[in-house]
């Protein structure tokens, strides 16, 4: 047998397997996990469906503890409910992370219900240190916001739903 087999042998599989989870609910490309001298690292590759060009948000600064973030919209689990939504998507122009007001003490720019006007910022998408408005395409209602405060979101991801 090979050194390399009886190396591998401490090994959780579980572990990795719960990293390749994680990788999956958060969206994230890759995870690295240190145990004393173990080091393991889980990547996936991600393709780009859209012909755009690519932009990279810059990574969150680590935090001493997690403060309770506000729940990210999810996906509703029943396939009706995709189908009943109403209204014009308004998408994210780029890859960044949504925030739903300037300021974390500030009320949030718009909510449910809320009539807007063309050029109106509905919230902003920070990518690469740089707060981008995300603006209202037409005079609307706000019917749903579609993701959470300090939310990652992906290029072409539905932000808020907008009515006539």
């Amino acid at each position: 047998m090979s050194d390399d087999k009886h190396k591998n042998e401490g090994i959780d599989a579980g572990l990795i397997r719960s990293l390749a989870d994680i990788l999956n609910e958060t969206d994230l490309t890759e995870i690295e996990v240190e145990r004393g001298e173990l080091r393991i690292r889980v990547a996936r590759e991600v393709t780009m469906t859209a012909a755009a060009p690519i932009q990279y948000a810059a990574a969150p600064a680590p935090v001493a503890h997690a403060a309770p973030a506000a729940a990210p919209a999810s996906m509703p689990s029943d396939p009706a409910a995709l189908v009943s939504r109403k209204g014009e998507e308004v998408k994210s122009p780029m890859v960044g992370t949504a925030y739903l007001q300037p300021s974390p003490e500030a009320p949030q720019f718009v909510k449910p219900g809320d009539k807007v006007k063309k050029g109106q910022t509905l919230l902003i998408v920070e990518a690469m240190k740089t707060m981008n408005p995300i603006q209202a395409p037409r005079d609307g209602v706000v019917s749903e916001i579609l993701v959470g405060d300090a939310q990652p979101v992906e290029f072409g991801e539905a932000l808020v739903m907008l009515e006539a």
